[in-house]
């Protein structure tokens, strides 16, 4: 598939999704040129969302990242994570109860303030695994990954609860060349292992696109076909993108490199509508 320009394409669009990490920012900061997209975006009266799976902070706290970035032009309400849905579902169904977890205690603090009491997994009592109502699997730090995960497999082995996947990545990139291994990643090591399915939030699971579309809906009458998704990611963006049915643009700027870019969407059927190399140009 030819590489086309980003902004030529964007202009067809009355509304564009974008991925954050690996489109706007990478390991480095602000990719450069993203603000002058930014301001071509708002120029030409596109609407505009930004859809991540991060969850380990708040809207706010996404928010005040980028401007300590130094971005400029998007509004904190026009960000939608992955631990707001999450957060959102707890409120809802997990009312009350002891919620454990793995992840950070940041992360919890935000996600697990729904009136829920929070128990990180290395604190969890086995014995008393009676007294856990749900397991949430938040981020891919804070806890002992030998320790912890064995403790999360007994605890579920021992108790059906709701099981909530925050963040549904399976890798991020470090580096240049390097990734590491995202909340998705432990989790679905512990969905193999005892053969069961989680509740996913984020990318490529269609909630985060139907919050989306329907705050977009808010302010105007958009259909899908008026919608561009953006991303590096062919599994989470690409995929959730297409399956929502929305046109999909594939940069090359983060997960998916231009030298691998062809052999990954033959071999996973994921077909882009466009690829880009980045958001730019």
């Amino acid at each position: 598939m030819e590489k086309q320009s980003f902004l030529a394409i964007a202009e067809n669009f009355k509304a564009v999704f974008l991925d954050s990490y690996g489109v706007l920012k990478n390991h480095r900061g602000l990719i450069d040129g993203v603000q002058q997209t930014v301001d071509f975006i708002r120029e030409r009266g596109i609407a505009l969302r930004i859809l991540t799976n991060d969850a380990s902070r708040s809207q706010h706290e996404q928010f005040a990242s980028f401007r300590r970035l130094g971005l400029q032009g998007i509004e904190e309400e026009e960000i939608i994570t992955s631990g707001m849905l999450a957060k959102q579902y707890l409120q809802h169904k997990v009312r009350s109860g002891r919620v454990a977890y793995l992840g950070t205690e940041s992360a919890a603090s935000y996600i697990l303030e729904s009136g829920n009491t929070s128990i990180p997994a290395r604190e969890v009592d086995l014995d008393k695994a009676d007294e856990i109502d749900a397991f949430v699997f938040l981020d891919d730090e804070g806890f002992d990954w030998n320790r912890d995960i064995n403790t999360t497999v007994n605890l579920l082995r021992r108790k059906t609860m709701p099981v909530i996947v925050a963040n549904s990545d399976k890798l991020y990139p470090v580096s240049k060349n390097d990734v590491a291994l995202a909340t998705g990643s432990v989790a679905q090591l512990v969905e193999n292992i005892l053969n069961r399915s989680f509740i996913h939030f984020g990318k490529p699971d269609s909630q985060m696109f139907m919050y989306a579309f329907d705050h977009l809906s808010q302010s105007g009458q958009y259909d899908k076909d008026d919608i561009l998704m953006v991303g590096d990611t062919l599994h989470t963006d690409i995929l959730g993108g297409n399956k929502f049915g929305l046109k999909t643009t594939l940069v090359l700027s983060g997960n998916t490199s231009g030298r691998n870019a062809g052999l990954l969407i033959s071999s996973t059927g994921i077909i882009p509508d466009y690829i880009c190399e980045s958001i730019v140009s």
